[in-house]
């Protein structure tokens, strides 16, 4: 486990205050924020990635070679 240190201005400041009023101390809620932004980034690089092979003709193109390929087996 690593220690971060970094200067926190006014905002930051009054959002952990706010944050850490509960039962949750600093560190926690700094893992927590970062685990957060990390999240949010990958699931944006996925959202990005799915976006663009919907939109490339020649993925669109295979999938839809493939469900009629798939149609013939089809039980009814």
């Amino acid at each position: 486990m690593s220690t971060i240190t970094f200067r926190a201005d006014e905002d930051v400041d009054r959002a952990l205050a706010d944050l850490t009023s509960g039962d949750r101390d600093r560190s926690q809620v700094i893992r927590e924020a970062i685990l957060a932004a990390w999240r949010a980034r990958r699931d944006e690089q996925i959202r990005a990635e799915a976006e663009a092979i919907a939109n490339d003709p020649d993925d669109v193109a295979e999938a839809r070679a493939v469900l009629s390929d798939m149609e013939s087996l089809r039980a009814w």
